[in-house]
């Protein structure tokens, strides 16, 4: 008998249930991970189970089981194996890595800290009235480097003062102040070290992403495309429509520049004849020489860019005599068949 047989057939027979069970639900799940459990009182281990219940499974087991399970299973699964250390467990859900561990980061609670314990971050006796009468617990808070002193008939902070900078050991006087205000520093929560979904093997770091960020810069590339797309004259099935609207538009201003008669221009071209018979009764001086319709009328544009104006009035002075005299005429000529044609056309 080998060696490999006498150490199989020695495995008690819990441990072979145990990593069968652990087997069933690295199989049962798409994404499976690595959690922290270190530090997590059982009461609210509890409850961080019960709240993953439906969308994720937390199953704790020894250590060596749980590499046993992670390497039968294989298929790139026992590259957790290098995530199981300390306290740990693991969790399996259906869910993308991403969503697990926002999940995960969303169940996290504030928690008292030890004294001990390394401060995750830098640690804050709030500005305030602490609410506790005048006594010995003042000269306490000044002994941690809190600014505190009596006034108004309680104990109160008198700037937010850091007792204990990041990194640093929290020492048992301070775990005391804390307690005694009931400030929470930390932060307990099952601490996703690496999981594997789909052939590939995430790490917290790159599942910590800004989730409204991210959609803001999915929609602005978006947009990007889109008007790529309608600018290079790109049809697509989301494109489709405004290029349509666009190509009308474009075709309706060609249109109208061109005066070309057709039922759907007609009444941007009667509005247009309109617009440009009003201003040019606008410009004429004579009341007599228009019909009681155009009388008093305003050109619709109201003095549209008098600086172009002033140009265009440059340039004619600019012009010779003859040329204006010229010109004179011609608009004699033209306002005589122009009066007249707008007696035809308003009766």
């Amino acid at each position: 008998m080998s060696a490999e047989e006498r150490t199989t057939d020695t495995i008690p027979e819990w441990k072979r249930e145990e990593v069968g069970e652990l087997v069933d639900l690295l199989e049962t799940y798409d994404s499976v991970g690595v959690v922290s459990v270190t530090g997590i009182p059982s009461k609210q281990l509890q409850d961080m189970r019960r709240g993953l219940h439906g969308s994720a499974a937390l199953r704790m087991s020894r250590n060596t089981l749980l590499v046993r399970a992670l390497e039968e299973v294989d298929d790139g699964l026992e590259d957790l194996t290098e995530y199981i250390s300390g306290e740990v467990g693991l969790v399996a859900t259906n869910d993308n890595p991403f969503g697990l561990f926002q999940q995960l980061e969303e169940s996290k609670t504030p928690a008292p800290i030890n004294a001990g314990e390394v401060a995750p971050n830098d640690i804050v006796v709030p500005e305030g009235d602490t609410g506790i009468d005048p006594g010995p617990f003042v000269g306490e808070l000044q002994q941690i480097g809190a600014n505190a002193r009596i006034q108004e008939g309680s104990i109160q902070v008198m700037e937010d003062s850091v007792v204990v900078e990041e990194g640093e050991t929290v020492s048992t006087d301070v775990a005391n102040v804390l307690t005694e205000l009931g400030i929470e520093p930390k932060e307990v929560g099952l601490d996703l070290r690496g999981v594997y979904s789909e052939g590939v093997l995430f790490t917290p770091d790159e599942l910590e992403i800004d989730v409204e960020e991210y959609r803001a810069d999915i929609q602005s590339a978006a947009a990007s495309a889109r008007n790529l797309s309608v600018n290079a004259e790109y049809p697509t099935a989301q494109t489709a429509p405004t290029l349509i609207r666009k190509a009308q538009g474009e075709a309706k201003s060609l249109g109208l520049q061109a005066s070309i008669e057709s039922p759907d221009l007609a009444d941007d071209l009667v509005s247009k004849a309109d617009a440009q018979v009003r201003a040019l009764a606008a410009q004429i001086d004579d009341e007599e020489a228009l019909p009681e319709e155009l009388q008093d009328v305003e050109a619709p544009a109201a003095e549209a860019e008098p600086e172009a104006e002033s140009e265009d009035e440059q340039s004619d002075d600019q012009e010779p005599e003859s040329e204006a005299d010229a010109d004179d005429s011609d608009d004699d000529e033209d306002g005589g068949d122009g009066a007249e044609g707008l007696g035809e056309m308003f009766g």
